[in-house]
């Protein structure tokens, strides 16, 4: 019987200071030895997870909030933005003096020059300010945005619910993708691919952005740090990241021993 665990990564396995707790790196290494296959899934984009994959030895993954899936270093499945609604919604964001940035596989590009709020969201990823080119969505595909509003100033978004997803990964920031884009939908294609059981999928996550996942796994493992929104859907509650919370939710689910701290 095949098993698979999908990891988000900010707040998960990384701690926030953006470091990976020595315990999880063991842990994961010990299931890839066990033979249960692990993946990441997370709203990040692939050039912003390549040396976390090289680091935890993982080739399959789930990025974009579910928009561009890869298995073993193959593309499985993606689900680009629609140009024309990029374009719609940047029009209605320059009413409210909003920003965006445009994601795909290998980069990301700014539709303003300088902004004090696009600043600070990068800065919690440890990252720049993106490059300004405006017109970036018209050249490539673009698998996700991020839409600069805090709460309470983004009620327009409602005009685009027919069409787009938001979902707050930042108190100045919203993650835009196609209508019905999730960790969920994604992992769905990649276990499709696979051949496994839904019932045999975990998953780890701490943000609202995990939910949709950690309801539609067969087990959901909400970190003791995660969100309390999240937590209320979660099939068990596990430590915070930097208190061995992978380590010790893998243990309830029995995927490792429950002397693992010890024998390591």
């Amino acid at each position: 019987m095949k098993k698979i665990v999908f990891f988000d990564i900010d707040g998960t396995l990384l701690d926030d200071e953006k470091n990976l707790p020595g315990s999880t790196k063991e842990a994961i290494k010990t299931l890839q030895e066990n033979g249960i296959y692990t993946a990441l899934a997370t709203g990040r984009a692939p050039f912003m997870v390549t040396s976390l994959l090289k680091d935890l030895n993982i080739e399959s993954f789930v990025c974009f909030n579910g928009q561009y899936v890869v298995f073993g270093n193959e593309v499985v499945y993606t689900n680009p933005l629609d140009s024309i609604e990029i374009k719609k919604l940047i029009d209605r964001a320059n009413t409210n003096n909003h920003h965006l940035v445009f994601l795909n596989e290998s980069t990301l590009k700014s539709n303003v020059k300088f902004n004090q709020r696009v600043k600070e969201s990068f800065e919690s990823l440890q990252m720049v300010h993106p490059e300004y080119d405006p017109d970036f969505y018209e050249k490539t595909n673009i698998y996700q945005s991020l839409l600069f509003a805090r709460e309470g100033e983004d009620s327009y978004l409602t005009e685009f619910e027919d069409n787009l997803t938001f979902i707050r990964w930042h108190e100045e920031s919203l993650d835009v993708v196609p209508k019905g884009g999730s960790k969920a939908e994604g992992i769905k294609k990649l276990i499709e691919r696979l051949g496994f059981e839904m019932e045999n999928v975990y998953a780890f996550g701490d943000g609202l952005n995990d939910i949709e996942m950690l309801q539609t796994v067969g087990t959901g493992i909400a970190m003791g740090n995660a969100h309390e929104a999240v937590k209320m859907h979660a099939d068990l509650i596990t430590t915070n990241v930097d208190d061995n919370g992978i380590v010790n939710g893998l243990v309830k689910v029995g995927l490792l021993e429950e002397n693992f701290e010890r024998i390591k």
